[in-house]
This record gives structure tokens, sequence and C-alpha cells, in this order.
């Protein structure tokens, strides 16, 4: 039992769990996709995030509301203003927060879709033109020290962008998230991650 891997539940995130997962294909964890999300857009703090991603999203409560509370979707973690960060998919599950998108192994040296299959997904509450938090920075880095603890395979050319994976439909971290203030709060020089 001592050899057991603990489950991929984060114990100092709120545990929120969403159906909008499904087993992976493979073991294979070594991709993260950094996104950010404001529902209604623009607005922070609520339950609308979080309504989302367990299909509680109540579509006549915002007009945007209309166009999204179909979708099935959902995400590993979430990281508020505050910081708090809550966990709505085991990270040994596959979340469904990549979407259409595809990636540049430079390992492989190939490029490779159906990312959902061995990426984690980490939305940060915010948008593309307001600064995140210095709260949502830090306990970024410590949801990020502990998965790469648990992923060895995630080293930092392994972490992405929406906007990255998804150029021609997604925006997300956006401009207003400091690359090089995450990279200098991991210790990693920004200029070996690109």
């Amino acid at each position: 039992m001592d050899n057991e891997k603990p489950d991929g539940w984060y114990k100092q995130a709120r545990k929120v769990a969403s159906p909008n997962c499904d087993p992976r294909p493979t073991d294979e964890v070594s991709l993260l996709v950094l996104h950010a999300i404001s529902l209604p857009p623009g607005q922070f703090s609520g339950p609308a995030i979080e309504a989302l991603f367990t299909n509680q999203l109540a579509a006549d409560e915002h007009p945007y509301f209309t166009a999204i509370a179909h979708l099935r979707v959902s995400a590993h973690f979430l990281i508020r203003r505050d910081g708090e960060c809550v966990q709505f998919v085991d990270t040994d599950q596959r979340a469904w927060h990549a979407g259409r998108s595809r990636w540049w192994d430079k390992q492989r040296m190939e490029w490779r879709q159906a990312l959902n299959d061995f990426s984690l997904g980490i939305e940060l509450e915010g948008d593309d033109t307001t600064p995140f938090t210095k709260a949502q920075y830090h306990t970024l880095v410590e949801v990020v020290t502990w998965l790469r603890t648990r992923y060895p395979a995630l080293n930092i050319s392994r972490i992405t962008s929406h906007a990255r994976v998804a150029p021609l439909r997604k925006t997300d971290p956006g401009p207003a998230f400091d690359w090089a203030y995450f990279y200098q709060l991991l210790n990693i020089n920004s200029v070996d991650a690109l």
C-alpha cells in the first residue's frame, strides 16, 4: 500500500466534483494548459463558473448564459481572485477543457491533438485585460509545484496557454497574464521556457 499513488485531489483545494470528465486513455500527463474565465464576461466572484462546470448554469440568469448553459465543460482547477483553489476533476481523470486544439510537442517533434487526453487544465478567474492578483499567482505556483512533483513529465516547456493551443478560437489567459512574474515565482528563467 505504501507504493500506491495517492489520488489526484489536491488537499489544499475545495472540492466541487464535475461530471464533465472521463478516464484518460493512457496514464500520460505531460501538458498543463492555463486558461482564464469570468462569468458573466468581465465580472468576478459569484457562483456562475462553478455552476457551468457542474452543469447547473441557469440560462435565464444572464443574457450571455443562454449561449453557454448547454456546454459540458470543466477544468481540473479554478483559482479565484482571492487565491482560493477549487478542484473539479481528479488530475488522473480527463477534464474537458481544451476543446479543438493542437500543440507542438518539442520532445516528440510532432503536432499533437486531443489534448485533453494527456493535459491538465487550470482556469484563472479573470479576463484578457484585468491584471491577475498576486494571490492567484501564488496559488498557481503552489498548484503547479504539486503537479510537477506528481507528474515529472510536466517540465516548464510543457506549460502553455489556451491561446497557444487554440489560437484561432481563444485568447486566454491573455496579455494580462504576467508570464515573467509566474516564471520568477517558479524560480525558472523565462528564456528556458521558450
